[in-house]
């Protein structure tokens, strides 16, 4: 939730970005204002390679009061994993993990409605995980997304231009937004989802999805620092580091470190 938006006096002050969202472009030709779901897109259009959108998506967490975020395509009835589906994320590691080991996305209450309905829903996570009676040891799992504030979903369902279909989750601690910005972070999510395609469709090889920790990492060895230099720079073991690294080099198939930052640069999966 964001506090540039006059009609919601209870919004705290001082969020990033805020100034952004409810300033008035004028046009240098016409004089007429541009609007901001013109703005968005343009700037969604602009962006050139996966990292520059997870960029991009932690700043809209920023301006509306929202932590995490996951852009995937819709799974099949057959599904086991998430993260096979996942495009770009910056879930908690161990919260994706552990989603998965418990195939918690044949549980799924939001997976299910998305199967059925093309219009924007929201479910309070918690609530659903503490229901979902048929999954062995989901309250581990509750507990953990409980710990990183992962206590409300914001599902956008959307499609590409080729018809496949897909979703977008927004989720932290809130549990409503403003109708104003439902609308604006559907507009956005329509628009990420598409250009995510676009980017995809850029290289023909097998879809590659890295965490938000893979991307840090490669970016930092990319840069020219060592494990030891990037693990104190992300306040994270040199072991961790290499587990990241390490997990990259297969993802992408490459021979070694230096092999997987090209073919991540080549596929635009770091800047």
């Amino acid at each position: 939730m964001r506090p540039s938006d006059p009609r919601s006096a209870s919004r705290p002050p001082g969020k990033p970005g805020t100034d952004k969202r409810r300033r008035v472009v004028t046009a240098a030709r016409t004089g007429d204002d541009i609007p901001d779901d013109f703005e968005e897109g343009v700037e969604i259009a602009a962006l050139e390679t996966q990292f520059d959108i997870v960029r991009y998506m932690r700043r809209k967490c920023e301006e509306y009061g929202l932590r995490y975020f996951l852009a995937f395509t819709l799974p099949g009835f057959e599904a086991e994993k998430l993260s096979a589906y996942s495009i770009v994320s910056n879930w908690p590691q161990e919260v994706l993990a552990r989603y998965d080991a418990l195939r918690m996305i044949r549980y799924s209450a939001g997976i299910r409605k998305l199967r059925v309905t093309t219009v924007p829903f929201s479910y309070d996570l918690q609530e659903w995980l503490g229901e979902s009676n048929d999954a062995p040891e989901s309250g581990d799992l509750r507990a953990l997304m409980d710990t990183h504030g992962m206590r409300v979903g914001h599902f956008f369902p959307v499609h590409d231009a080729l018809g496949n279909r897909g979703a977008i989750l927004w989720s932290g601690e809130n549990a409503a937004l403003p109708r104003d910005d439902r609308l604006m972070l559907q507009m956005i999510s329509v628009h990420l989802f598409n250009r995510l395609a676009e980017i995809g469709a850029a290289w023909k090889s097998g879809q590659v999805t890295l965490t938000e920790r893979e991307v840090q990492c490669l970016s930092w060895t990319a840069a020219g620092k060592t494990s030891l230099e990037i693990a104190e720079i992300l306040g994270l073991s040199e072991h961790t580091v290499n587990h990241y690294l390490n997990q990259v080099t297969r993802k992408l198939e490459a021979v070694n470190r230096t092999q997987a930052v090209v073919k991540a640069i080549r596929r635009g999966l770091i800047a």
